[in-house]
């Protein structure tokens, strides 16, 4: 399977990770305004208020990882995946194995 191909089926599980995150917030959401819970005064209040922030954080994680995703792709395209953004030199390919949207080397990322 070309680097393409990881890539692409990565993006694809990624989407649908999206989908079905977004698919349990509107179930929240809609339990919520049927039921008429009153977070603030509700003792179940608290865990639905930390299910839904949990379900946001995992959707914001899945939409950074997909923007991550997409621009690995492009730098692929363009002949620069696999340089560092920083310092230009090779990435390792076992960081590149272990984070493929990695857009820095060991070094550079160890400087941040």
């Amino acid at each position: 399977m070309s680097l393409a191909d990881q890539l692409n089926a990565e993006r694809e599980k990624t989407l649908e990770r999206i989908a079905a995150l977004a698919h349990d917030r509107e179930g929240v959401i809609e339990s919520c305004v049927s039921t008429g819970v009153d977070d603030e005064h509700d003792p179940e209040g608290a865990t639905i208020a930390f299910e839904r922030a949990q379900i946001e954080a995992l959707l914001d994680q899945s939409r950074r990882h997909l923007s991550d995703l997409d621009r690995a792709l492009r730098r692929l395209d363009e002949g620069a995946y696999g340089r560092c953004e920083v310092c230009g030199a090779p990435i390792a390919a076992e960081r590149l194995a272990a984070r493929p949207t990695a857009l820095t080397c060991i070094a550079c990322a160890s400087r941040r």
